[in-house]
C-alpha cells in the first residue's frame, strides 16, 4: 500500500476533506438542532459522523483499494430540518435514526430488498427530494432581508466564486460568514474562553426511543433519501470510472457505521457522491489502482476535523441562526437544481412527481407524520393509478 501512496492523492484527499466537511457541515447543525438535539448532542453528533465517515472511507478504500469515500447525509440532514421538533424529542430521532440503519444494513445483505429500493421511481425520489431542499434554499434571501450588511457578503462571495470554481463556492461562502462574525457581529466579551472549553471532543450518549410517527416521518424518509441520494449514486460515481465492486457489502458497512454512531446523534453515514468523484478522477493519481490513497487521506481529514467540532459549533453559536441558514442553502442550491430537473424531466412521470414534490415541500405534517412521507405516498399512488388506467 505505501509504494501507492502519491503527493498527488495527498493533495485530493486533502482538498476533497475539506471541500466535503465545509460544503455541507452547516446543513448538518442545523438538521441536528432541528429534531431537538442539545449544542453538546449537536457537537457530539457531528463528531460521531466525522469519525464514522473517515474510519469506514479508510476501511473500505484500503480492503477494495478503491477510492471509496464516504460521507454524511446531506439529503437527510435537510429532510431533519424540515420534519421539525419530533414528540418524543431528540431521543426519538435517535431511534429513527437507528432505524434508517437498520434497513441500510438489510438493503445490503438481502438482496431482494435492495432491488425493491432500486426501483423506486427515480422521478419520485427526487421530487421528494427537491421538495425538501426548497424551503432550505430561501435561507440566503432571508439573510439579505434580514440584514444586508451581514447576509449580502456571503451570498456574493458564492455567487462570485462560483463562476470561476463551483466546488470552491461553497467553501468561499463559509469563509465569508466567518469573516462576517468576526468584524460584523458584536461578541460577548468572554469568546476566547468559550472556543477554549470548546476544543476537546464531546461525546453524548442519547439512548434511543422508538416513537412510531417519528419512524414514519422520518426514519422511513431518511432511509429513502439517504439510498436514493446518496448510495445509489455513490455505485454510479465508482461505475463511471471504471470500479467494479458489489454494493452490498458497501451498503452494509456503511449501515453498520450509522448504527454504532447513531446514539452519539449522527443521523447516517452513506457513500458520497460529489467527493467520490473528485477522489476517483485523474486529478487524484494518473494511474486509477493508486487513488484510493485520496480517499483515505480524506478520511483521516474527517477524523481530525471531527475532534474539533466542538469547536466549531461553539463558534457558529455566535451568528444570528439566519446567517448558518444562508450557508446551509446555498451549499444546497446545486442539489435542488439537479433534484428539481430530474423530477419535472420525465413528462410521463411529471403529474406524480408534481404532486409529490408539492406536498413535501408544503412543510405540512398529518397526524404527527412530516409531508416528505405523504408526499411520496401521493405520488407513488398516482403513477400506480395512472398505470392502471392505461392498462385498462
Amino acid at each position: 500500500m505505501l509504494r501507492d501512496f502519491s503527493p498527488q492523492a495527498l493533495i485530493m484527499g486533502l482538498i476533497t476533506g475539506f471541500v466535503g466537511f465545509s460544503s455541507s457541515f452547516a446543513i448538518v447543525l442545523q438538521g441536528l438542532f432541528a429534531v431537538g438535539a442539545s449544542p453538546e448532542q449537536a457537537a457530539s453528533g457531528l463528531t460521531a459522523m466525522c469519525i464514522a465517515m473517515g474510519v469506514c472511507a479508510i476501511i473500505l478504500s484500503a480492503q477494495r483499494k478503491m477510492p471509496i469515500s464516504v460521507a454524511w447525509s446531506t439529503p437527510g440532514a435537510a429532510l431533519m430540518v424540515t420534519s421539525g421538533q419530533l414528540s418524543g424529542g431528540f431521543a426519538a430521532a435517535v431511534g429513527a435514526f437507528l432505524v434508517c440503519a437498520t434497513l441500510i444494513i438489510i438493503s445490503g445483505v438481502w438482496r431482494p430488498f435492495g432491488r425493491a429500493v432500486e426501483k423506486l421511481p427515480v422521478s419520485l425520489a427526487n421530487a421528494m427530494l427537491a421538495g425538501i431542499l426548497m424551503p432550505l434554499c430561501f435561507a440566503p434571501i432571508k439573510a439579505i432581508g434580514f440584514d444586508p450588511i451581514l447576509g449580502l457578503p456571503i451570498a456574493l462571495a458564492w455567487l462570485i466564486t462560483g463562476f470561476f470554481n463551483k466546488l470552491m463556492a461553497v467553501p468561499a461562502a463559509l469563509l465569508a460568514f466567518i469573516l462576517v462574525i468576526i468584524f460584523g457581529v458584536d461578541l460577548p466579551a468572554d469568546t476566547m474562553s468559550q472556543l477554549a472549553n470548546s476544543l476537546l471532543p464531546q461525546m453524548v450518549f442519547t439512548a434511543p426511543v422508538f416513537d412510531l410517527a417519528a419512524i414514519i416521518s422520518l426514519g422511513l424518509p431518511l432511509f429513502l433519501v439517504t439510498m436514493a441520494s446518496q448510495n445509489i449514486p455513490g455505485m454510479a460515481v465508482l461505475k463511471a470510472n471504471h470500479y467494479q465492486t458489489p454494493a452490498g457489502p458497501l451498503f452494509t458497512l456503511t449501515g453498520v457505521f450509522s448504527a454504532l454512531a447513531a446514539p452519539f446523534g449522527s443521523h447516517a453515514v452513506n457513500l458520497a457522491a460529489i467527493t467520490a468523484a473528485m477522489c476517483a478522477s485523474p486529478d487524484a493519481h494518473p494511474d486509477k489502482d493508486k487513488r484510493y490513497w485520496a480517499a483515505i487521506v480524506t478520511g483521516v481529514v474527517y477524523v481530525i476535523i471531527g475532534l474539533f467540532a466542538g469547536l466549531a459549533i461553539t463558534f457558529i453559536s455566535l451568528a444570528p441562526a439566519i446567517l448558518v441558514e444562508a450557508v446551509a442553502g446555498l451549499a444546497l442550491v446545486g442539489a435542488f437544481a439537479a433534484a428539481a430537473f430530474g423530477a419535472l424531466n420525465n413528462e410521463k412521470d411529471r403529474h406524480a412527481a408534481a404532486v409529490t414534490f408539492l406536498i413535501t415541500g408544503s412543510g405540512v405534517s398529518f397526524f404527527g407524520i412530516s409531508g416528505a412521507f405523504w408526499g411520496l405516498l401521493a405520488g407513488i399512488a398516482i403513477l400506480g393509478a395512472s398505470k392502471f388506467i392505461t392498462q385498462k
